[in-house]
């Protein structure tokens, strides 16, 4: 089989770039539509989901037998790129082998491997049988609705490769989130006459020791590839004026799950652990909302798509190969709740995401589109371990 254009998967990655789909408010209908056409010219079908007005979702799907199915699935937005650039940060850039750009490394470096793999398998159709899918979604960075909305259509999927930055490591196991905003009740007095209020940062204060205490509780509880449970008070806010006692506190706490947790269980030891503040130090505090839920997941290491996957990594020299745990999360999640097992792997490093200057190596990206093409051959021959 050809090998991967590396002048081609450069300039498609600098188009990807100059696509300003920073989220909020990610507009990647314009990235999406040229995708479509690209994977069109290669004799995809081509759909598109619509998420929100101006965002979209690209399906393009060649079926090629009726044998197993198997999508690549990515995302198409970015952070907002902020300040400190050496450069125009949608301008795609070569300096010593990096590709510097926003979204080279998160993850539009995974969408053009992906995109090239897909050529390499339209262009040999004969050596393999099966219906490969691939999906770009839109609205990762911060809701997952693009990859939450194309789930619930039940795509006919047996699994799915999803492109983010993993060192070229397959991952077959990720964290959760859970992410409750708390508000501590107080009583408010005149800041000179202390004695008639009830100071609602100092009850916080008192909440944030236990749930420091839970956080030491859950650190023992560890996963073989995604490491500790965790609970990380992140924001805290309180108080109306300097000279009044305040009412009210309001924290944020970030709680990473466990493959095997569930967020409905995690939210009733919080508001257990809530419930004993009140009961023995009288911290009454209520849940207003959640700003997260994404759930953890995990493929079985002897599932198909980790044995190809795995595979392929080495073939291509890379040691070690996986399979390994991812810290943060992503849209996997989404797509095990409907029954769609899979894996995370892409090129570029999580150092680098979310960073002035983001850089995707030029090669990596080439050996990404190896891989990618490689698992796909061997996972729909039959020939995973």
């Amino acid at each position: 089989m050809a090998a991967p254009d590396t002048a081609r998967l450069t300039a498609r990655l600098a188009r990807l770039v100059a696509f300003r789909t920073e989220n909020p408010p990610g507009n990647e209908a314009e990235a999406a539509r040229w995708l479509g056409a690209e994977l069109s010219s290669h004799g995809f079908a081509i759909d598109y989901l619509e998420v929100a007005p101006g965002r979209l979702d690209l399906v393009a799907t060649l079926d090629n037998g009726p044998d197993r199915s198997l999508a690549f699935c990515s995302h198409l937005d970015v952070v907002p790129a902020g300040g400190g650039w050496s450069g125009d940060p949608f301008v795609l850039r070569e300096d010593g082998g990096r590709l510097i750009g926003r979204g080279a490394c998160d993850a539009k470096g995974s969408v053009a491997a992906m995109v090239e793999a897909a050529a390499l398998l339209a262009a040999e159709r004969q050596r393999w049988r099966g219906r490969l899918t691939l999906v770009f979604v839109a609205d990762e960075e911060i809701g997952s609705s693009g990859a939450k909305a194309f789930a619930a259509t039940r795509p006919p999927l047996e699994r799915i490769v999803i492109g983010e930055p993993t060192e070229l490591v397959t991952v077959s196991a990720h964290k959760g989130c859970l992410r409750p905003r708390i508000r501590v009740a107080g009583r408010s007095a005149h800041s000179g006459r202390p004695e008639l209020g009830d100071n609602a940062v100092l009850k916080a204060a008192r909440l944030v020791e236990r749930l420091a205490g839970e956080d030491a509780r859950l650190r023992a509880i560890v996963h073989p590839l995604v490491g500790p449970a965790s609970l990380s008070v992140t924001r805290i806010e309180g108080g109306l004026a300097d000279n009044m006692i305040p009412a009210t506190c309001e924290l944020t706490i970030d709680r990473r799950m466990l493959p095997g947790e569930s967020a409905a269980t995690v939210e009733g030891e919080i508001r257990a652990l809530l419930a004993r503040a009140q009961a023995e130090d009288g911290i009454a505090s209520e849940i207003l909302g959640f700003s997260s839920t994404a759930g953890p997941s995990e493929t079985p290491g002897d599932d198909p798509i980790v044995g190809a996957a795995v595979a392929a990594c080495r073939a291509s020299g890379v040691d070690p190969a996986g399979p390994v745990g991812f810290l943060g999360g992503c849209d996997l999640v989404h797509f095990q709740q409907v029954g769609i097992r899979g894996i995370v792997l892409g090129p570029g490093t999580l150092a680098q995401a979310h960073q002035p200057d983001e850089w995707v190596l030029a090669d990596d990206v080439a050996c990404a589109t190896v891989i990618y093409r490689d698992l796909a051959l061997a996972f729909f021959a039959g020939d995973a371990p």
